[in-house]
């Protein structure tokens, strides 16, 4: 893929790659967390994040999960919630020219944080 923005970028190849990788778990975490989910939309949420993340730069890849375990738990009276953080389990594979790397939004309880890393 041709890379108009790629005068722009002092760094190697790999560290474009993860860049954009970073990039596209910001975008994910941000754009999403707080959207009023329930049982019954967690795998057309998923199926979305995937395919907005799958259509950006250099995404050759997409996993998207979110727990349905916690929304369960979760729910109140009216029986919805908001996506949290915690919730979701994405993967993403970034290629750039012969770059390849994958990254993941993992909750990680050890921290009890959502955790945006390198595998």
């Amino acid at each position: 893929m041709h890379d108009p923005a790629e005068p722009h970028f002092n760094c190697t190849d790999r560290e474009r790659a993860i860049f954009e990788a970073g990039i596209k778990l910001g975008t994910i975490y941000h754009q999403y967390v707080g959207v009023p989910i329930n049982l019954s939309n967690l795998d057309s949420l998923a199926i979305a994040i995937r395919e907005s993340v799958l259509v950006q730069p250099f995404v050759s890849g997409a996993e998207v999960k979110i727990d349905p375990e916690m929304v369960r738990k979760r729910q109140g009276v009216y029986k919805y919630i908001t996506l949290a953080g915690e919730m979701l389990d994405v993967k993403i594979e970034i290629t750039y020219k012969k770059e390849k790397v994958v990254a993941r939004l993992n909750y990680v309880p050890d921290m009890a944080y959502p955790l945006m890393y390198l595998e």
